[in-house]
This record gives structure tokens, C-alpha cells and sequence, in this order.
């Protein structure tokens, strides 16, 4: 593929058992935009992500060419399919955009950045880890912080709540709508767009 390809990348857990966890949120942001592209998760030939390929962007408009990918191992461990990925489509850390849970951010809140360090953030850290370099586009969707002195890692391996369940389809589609900006508009017009 040539170098207008992107690469977008949901970091989460795989498995019936973690699928509802707001550690995983990038899975469902790519579920959604797998959805815009008509297109089924199929296993990559690497066997070690599930991918999509294809364009995003309405019928009859030739948006950019995109590589949606989900690791199908742990999100301590997705640097390795990340770089992988990268390396087969000949896409640089410049044209990756992770999406994953923050929980710096409210809930229902959004940011989009380029670079920066990993927070904690496993799935990040991993990324950074494997490609040498943060220098990678971040849709960083709010989970907000725990309630109380719950411990962060039970609070992110939990399924959201009743309320939240409520307006979490919203906000994956905003994040959704955020990776297609950040593609098609740049980084300054979707922060001004989508940093709430």
C-alpha cells in the first residue's frame, strides 16, 4: 500500500469476557467505523490482529485508505501486532491513530493529539514500546476516573454503568467521527471540532 494509507488501531482485550469493559472502547470505535466500511474484522495473515481494509468515506466520495486493525492479544501486547501491521503496509507511526480509554478524561468527553507519553496506559506503553516512538495520533476516549477507592485497574476491567450504557453509543460514534476528521481534516480542525 502506498503512503496514504492509515493505519487506525482500537486497543482492547479480546474475548466475549472483556467486551462490555471500558478498557475497551477502541473496540468498539472500530466496530463502528468497520461499519461505515461495509466490511467485516477478518483475521490478518500475520495471525496476530484482525484487520479491515478498504476506504472511509461516504458512497461516491474517494476518502482515505485505511487499515482498521484490532491485536488479537492483550493490550500489554499490542505494540508488537502494531508494528507488524506497519511494517507489511509500509504505514509510519505518523499515520497511526490509536483510539483507546483515558481516564484523565470525563466520561462522555473526547480528546485527539499527536504524540505524547502513555499515562499508564498499558496498550500505549506497549505501542511506544514496538515503534520506538510516541509520535503517533491518540483518540483518547474519557472513562473518567474511578468512584470512590475503587482500584483503577478493576474500575477499567468493568463493564460501564446502567447511566452510561445510555450514552455510550453517542460517544463512540463522536470518536468515530473524530478518526474520520482527523484523517480528512488534519489535527488542528478536529481538536477545534472534537476537544470538548
Amino acid at each position: 500500500m502506498s503512503d496514504d494509507v492509515w493505519l487506525v488501531v482500537g486497543l482492547g482485550n479480546p474475548g466475549p469476557t472483556y467486551a462490555g469493559h471500558r478498557h475497551n472502547v477502541g473496540y468498539l470505535v472500530t466496530d463502528v467505523l468497520a461499519e461505515r466500511m461495509g466490511s467485516p474484522f477478518r483475521a490478518h495473515k500475520s495471525g496476530r490482529a484482525d484487520v479491515v481494509e478498504g476506504r472511509l468515506a461516504p458512497p461516491g466520495t474517494p476518502g482515505p485508505r485505511v487499515v482498521l486493525a484490532r491485536a488479537r492479544g492483550y493490550m500489554n501486547e499490542s505494540g508488537g501486532p502494531v508494528k507488524a501491521l506497519g511494517t507489511f503496509y509500509k504505514v509510519p507511526p505518523e499515520r497511526i491513530i490509536a483510539i483507546h480509554d483515558e481516564l484523565d478524561i470525563a466520561f462522555n468527553t473526547q480528546r485527539i493529539k499527536l504524540g505524547g507519553g502513555d499515562n499508564g496506559h498499558n496498550g500505549l506503553r506497549s505501542m511506544r514500546g514496538s515503534l520506538g516512538t510516541g509520535d503517533f495520533y491518540r483518540v483518547r476516549v474519557g472513562i473518567g476516573r474511578p468512584p470512590g477507592r475503587q482500584d483503577v485497574a478493576d474500575f477499567v476491567l468493568s463493564n460501564y454503568s446502567t447511566a452510561e450504557k445510555k450514552d455510550l453509543p453517542f460517544q463512540v460514534m463522536d470518536a468515530a467521527d473524530a478518526v474520520e476528521s482527523l484523517m480528512t481534516e488534519g489535527l488542528e480542525k478536529t481538536q477545534q471540532r472534537f476537544n470538548s
